[in-house]
């Protein structure tokens, strides 16, 4: 019994949907469902897959914008943000025109995700973690037996999350990712919004923004 997961670039700002199944009942949640839902799917229906639940990081349009077609689509709930994501929710349809993205209405997930909850996915369970700073809202998703951490906008690859947007928060985002990310393990895989696939330990060492040189 494992966590699997896959990666499906969506919109033009390259933004990592994640597909997690359970590899024993063959269930799957589609992590942010930003656009191109006929790909996404497309993947789903030729992998035989479940679709349960779709799960949101935060509400930035590259990540939100198609959640609501798609689970209307697929006939399930949306879990997630944190409720205080709901000032970037409200703005879906502003923050579409802004950025020339398709039309997508304004969105209220069915369920919203607090710092200690989890979210199950077939026999998997996903921890959840709120990690505010890029957004007031932002949560990333954890699976301590797959070792793999769904972290949205928060970490990437050499990098962190931008805090110049409306309610982000240079100081909340440094202190999410070196307080309670750093405290995974160093083997993490981490799962960034953008760009290639990293590890908390790796970042632990020689992220410029967050690195700690105790861990050199």
């Amino acid at each position: 019994m494992a966590l699997q997961y896959h990666l499906i670039p969506v919109t033009p700002f390259a933004q990592n949907c994640s597909v997690l199944w359970c590899d024993v009942s063959r269930e799957a949640a589609i992590v942010d469902a930003g656009g191109d839902i006929a790909r996404i799917r497309a993947w789903i229906e030729q992998k035989g897959l479940t679709v349960t639940k779709l799960l949101l990081t935060h509400g930035h349009i590259d990540h939100a914008g198609g959640a609501g077609e798609l689970a209307a689509q697929l006939g399930v709930q949306i879990e997630g943000p944190e409720q205080s994501e709901s000032f970037w929710l409200d703005q879906l349809p502003n923050q579409g025109r802004m950025f020339g993205f398709p039309s997508s209405p304004a969105l209220t997930p069915e369920r919203w995700l607090n710092e200690g909850d989890t979210v199950s996915i077939g026999q998997e369970t996903l921890q959840v973690i709120h990690c505010p700073g890029h957004t007031p809202g932002h949560v990333v998703f954890y699976s301590a037996a797959a070792g793999v951490l769904v972290a949205g906008d928060v970490l990437f690859q050499g990098s962190i999350g931008r805090t110049d947007f409306p309610m982000g928060n240079h100081q909340q985002l440094i202190d999410a990712i070196q307080q309670k990310l750093f405290l995974l393990p160093d083997d993490t895989v981490v799962i960034p919004g953008h760009g290639p696939l990293t590890t908390i330990g790796d970042e632990k060492r020689h992220n410029p923004f967050v690195a700690d040189a105790r861990f050199r």
